[in-house]
């Protein structure tokens, strides 16, 4: 084994949770007691159900942009992904009856092709990711915006009910949706830490161009992370449309931000190397936590981008001084 392959057969971190993950349970734990003590209604059922509901597509997407951003990319087109996959798979469902199972399949072959595209013109192009997916966030929105003709998708049957948030989407008074985010959150965890071609991601963020001369076939893992990102955003999308009703033009929009702003705050860098799904779970939580507090304290909207952002900056400074650590050791 050659000494540039040794770096990625280690586990990428020694203890199962690391330090910026802690202090965002420490973070969450004290807003959610300054909630409890400050709303009444904070600590009720219908209000943390409505949380992990709303919550819950965000982790599920974050889970594929994790993989993406830990190899040194970037994944802006996921919103406009989802767009497509609502509508089409809500026209299928009122016009065409489509049940359950095949109403998914069809959300996650839809949100697979394009997730594919993307893997495509990064592996292939050898482009900046930022600059294919920005462009394929206009392609695709205008995709959907043609499938929508100019307007909304109404009288969308609930066939997707179980993957909703209301009564028929919970077990336990859990949502199923967040029950599958953290399935799948645990079942990339342990490839990403666990399995040879998990932790290759690491290496193709620290240096693809080491990882290639090491063995790594670098362009199927971009093809690899970008698919799976395309699928878990048609499986988001589902979650989404939920128990039906009313399928808008603006399906989607602001979705990227939402899962990036996840994704860094919970400690993944932005430049490639290192991050954990753990952390992105709970990066979403806060958000969603941050968002819920916004709106049962009554305060105008716009704080929630102000609060989000000076999250993302204080999240991305910790990691460039200690980035900057490990360079001067």
């Amino acid at each position: 084994m050659t000494a540039l392959a040794r770096p990625w057969t280690r586990r990428p971190a020694a203890g199962a949770i690391e330090g910026q993950e802690a202090v965002l349970i420490g973070v969450i734990a004290l807003l959610w007691t300054a909630l409890g003590l400050s709303v009444d209604t904070f600590f009720t059922a219908s209000n943390l159900q409505n949380i992990l509901a709303t919550v819950a597509p965000v982790t599920i997407v974050g889970v594929g942009m994790t993989a993406v951003i830990v190899t040194a990319g970037i994944d802006v087109s996921v919103g406009s992904t989802m767009a497509v996959v609502m509508v089409i798979v809500a026209q299928q469902l009122r016009d065409g009856g489509l049940a359950f199972a095949p109403a998914v399949g069809l959300a996650l072959l839809v949100g697979g092709v394009l997730g594919l595209i993307n893997g495509a013109l990064v592996g292939y192009g050898r482009v900046h990711p930022i600059i294919i997916t920005f462009g394929t966030l206009n392609l695709y929105r205008f995709v959907a915006l043609q499938i929508f003709g100019g307007r909304e998708v109404a009288g969308v049957p609930g066939t997707l009910g179980p993957l909703g948030g209301g009564a028929e989407g919970r077990t336990f008074g859990l949502p199923h949706s967040w029950l599958l985010a953290v399935a799948l959150a645990a079942l990339m965890w342990a490839y990403m830490r666990h399995v040879p071609t998990g932790r290759h991601l690491y290496a193709i963020g620290g240096d693809a161009e080491a990882a290639r001369l090491a063995g790594v076939r670098v362009t199927r893992r971009l093809l690899t992370v970008y698919a799976v990102t395309g699928l878990l955003a048609g499986l988001a999308a589902c979650c989404m449309i939920g128990g039906g009703g009313l399928v808008a033009q603006s399906a989607g929009t602001g979705m990227e931000l939402q899962v990036i702003a996840a994704v860094v705050i919970g400690g993944t860098s932005i430049q490639g190397g290192r991050g954990t799904v753990l952390g992105t779970v709970l990066g979403a939580l806060l958000v969603g936590t941050v968002t819920s507090a916004v709106t049962l304290l009554s305060w105008p909207n716009e704080l929630t981008s102000l609060f989000i952002g000076v999250f993302i900056l204080v999240a991305v400074g910790s990691d460039l001084l200690r980035e900057r650590r490990r360079r001067s050791l």
